[in-house]
């Protein structure tokens, strides 16, 4: 039998014009052809009676917080366990860490092994309730293999459109689990050009990152759970690897809806955008005080997921560092795998090397103090280096 998730999921806005959008259909970005930017999920929250005491006994999954997430009927959640994955004191580091309390969110505990699971669980579950049976995505590795596991897990079709430099380990993985992947002789958005015509040819739903509105609802849960794991507060920074940026996005919004529920104050951390020296649009048009960013790709880095020339959602992006009060940062392949094995060798952690980049990141920022004494900052490692061997070793 059928169970109402008791979601208060109201309808979807532009973020830009405001522009209403229906619940009950399928929906990608804005309709307003003056404006086609992101969709946002809009909620009730006047109406929540849930408590923060109360999910205490719930499952550790991100739909501990179903009422805050779009599916309406539980029989329409695609998932594998996904969410509440541990916030990690790093312990032995002190040489750059004295002073302040440096955390890591553990995203490879993930299905898949990365933060993905959160976004293709919400985007999958959702279009399933949709009436939708096939999907396609452009991915950079990780992404692909979320989106083949929950298509198999709902008995759906993935479709995934790969670069070639793409490690072997995220192509078997999405062939794995029953995905049709096509290699590309480029990058994420020659990807992504092909994937877009391939689903106006065919039919199939797009999940192309903040293409739609759902993988942002996944992805916003992380927040949800550093506020939960700090007791209810929010840390002074945190930092995030920035390719698609649907994770900066999303964080941002948990809080500012974590404030309307009353579970949190009107504090808000520094948000730090993390980028390759490959593809670092975001951080030049940050501190070019642009509005928006220029496609930029200088080809392969050991971090693939931030092999990303042009983020669809740059404007937002760049609002959310801004209105943070935040900063961005470019690490080089060097550096990144440098603070790689430094976590591994100091903490027994095996980051990927976005992660990785967080780490260097930490250090240029604490060695210019930009971070301050006394701070509590946060890392959001978004996934497992074992898929990165060939790229690492």
């Amino acid at each position: 039998m059928s169970k109402a998730t008791n979601s208060l999921f109201t309808h979807l806005a532009c973020v830009e014009c405001g522009e209403q959008h229906d619940r009950h259909q399928v929906q990608y970005v804005c309709k307003n052809e003056s404006c086609k930017a992101i969709l946002s999920a809009q909620y009730d929250f006047a109406s929540n009676t849930l408590t923060k005491e109360e999910l205490k006994n719930r499952p550790a999954s991100l739909w501990r917080y179903k009422e805050f997430l779009p599916v309406v009927d539980e029989k329409n959640i695609v998932s594998l366990g996904e969410g509440f994955t541990p916030v990690l004191p790093l312990l032995n580091l002190e040489k750059y860490t004295e002073g302040k309390q440096v955390l890591l969110k553990d995203e490879s505990n993930n299905p898949t092994g990365s933060f993905k699971a959160r976004g293709l669980s919400l985007a999958v579950s959702k279009a399933k309730e949709l009436g939708v049976k096939e999907f396609v995505i452009p991915t950079a590795g990780n992404a692909g293999g979320a989106l083949a596991a929950y298509a198999a897990r709902g008995g759906l079709k993935a479709h995934v459109f790969m670069p070639k430099l793409t490690p072997a380990a995220f192509k078997f993985e999405a062939r794995l689990f029953g995905a049709d992947v096509t290699e590309v002789d480029g990058n994420i958005s020659d990807c992504g050009k092909l994937a877009n015509a391939q689903a106006a040819e065919n039919g199939w739903f797009d999940v192309s990152t903040l293409k739609e509105p759902y993988r942002l609802e996944g992805k916003k849960t992380m927040g949800y759970e550093i506020a939960e794991q700090l007791n209810w507060t929010v840390p002074d920074v945190i930092l995030y690897p920035t390719g698609g940026g649907t994770g900066i996005v999303g964080i941002w919004k948990a809080f500012n809806e974590l404030e309307q529920l009353g579970w949190i104050g009107s504090k808000r951390p520094r948000m730090v955008a993390v980028q390759s020296d490959s593809c670092n649009g975001i951080y030049t048009a940050f501190h070019q005080k642009e509005e928006r960013s220029t496609y930029k790709d200088n080809g392969f880095t050991v971090a693939n997921g931030l092999r990303v020339p042009k983020p669809y959602a740059d404007k937002v992006i760049l609002q959310v560092l801004r209105d943070s009060n935040g900063n961005s940062v470019s690490v080089n392949d060097a550096d990144i795998l440098s603070a790689l094995r430094e976590l591994g060798a100091h903490e027994g952690l095996f980051v990927a090397p976005e992660g990785a980049a967080l780490w260097h990141a930490y250090k240029v920022l604490n060695q210019e103090g930009w971070i301050k004494a006394g701070e509590t900052v946060l890392l959001l490692n978004t996934g497992s280096g074992y898929k990165y061997l060939e790229n690492i070793i």
